[in-house]
C-alpha cells in the first residue's frame, strides 16, 4: 500500500479553515502520493476508504460546477456510477448522498451514452436542457453539500488512520 503522509501542522491549520480545507488536506496527500493521476494502477496501491474521498472529490468537483450531466461528460461516470462509492457513502453514514447518487446512477444508465458523446460548446449546454431530471438532483446536492463535506470530515478525523500517516 502507497504511504499517504500529512503533516500535523498542515492539518491544524487546515482544520482551522474549516471542513473543505480539512477534507481538501487529505484529497492533496493522497492526489500528491499517487503522483496527481488515478489509475488503475494507483488506484490498486491505495485502500478503499482513500479511493472512495478521491471519487468524493470528483463528485462534489464536478456536481459543484456543472451538475451530473458535466460528470458524465466529462467522462467520470464510469468511476462515479460502477464503482461501489454509493455504498461506501453509506457505510460512512451518508445514506441521503447514497440515496443521491443511486439515483443519478438510473439517470446514467438510462442517457449516459448520449451525454458522453464528443459534443461542441453549444451542443454540451444544450444537454441540461435535454436532460431536465438531473436538475432535482444537482439542487439537492447543492443544498446539501456543507452537511456532507462536514460529515465527511468528521469521518476522516474517526478513521484518521485510513487515509493519512500524521507526521510532526
Amino acid at each position: 500500500m502507497m504511504e499517504v503522509r500529512v503533516k500535523d501542522s498542515a492539518l491544524r491549520e487546515a482544520a482551522a479553515e474549516g471542513m473543505d480545507a480539512f477534507v481538501g488536506c487529505f484529497v492533496g496527500a493522497i492526489k500528491e502520493a499517487i503522483g496527481g493521476e488515478l489509475t488503475a494502477e494507483t488506484m490498486a496501491e491505495l485502500n478503499s476508504d482513500q479511493v472512495t474521498l478521491l471519487a468524493w472529490d470528483v463528485l462534489h468537483e464536478e456536481v459543484m460546477d456543472g451538475g451530473f450531466v458535466q460528470l458524465i461528460h466529462n467522462g467520470y461516470g464510469p468511476f462515479i456510477f460502477k464503482n461501489p462509492l454509493a455504498k461506501a457513502l453509506k457505510l460512512w453514514g451518508l445514506r441521503e448522498l447514497s440515496k443521491l447518487i443511486y439515483s443519478a446512477h438510473t439517470l446514467y444508465i438510462k442517457y449516459g451514452e448520449q451525454i458522453e458523446r464528443d459534443c461542441t460548446d453549444d451542443e454540451f449546454m444544450a444537454l441540461f436542457e435535454q436532460y431536465p431530471e438531473f436538475d432535482d438532483l444537482d439542487d439537492t446536492f447543492v443544498e446539501e453539500e456543507e452537511k456532507w463535506t462536514a460529515d465527511i470530515a468528521h469521518y476522516i478525523d474517526e478513521n484518521i488512520e485510513r487515509f493519512a500517516i500524521i507526521e510532526q
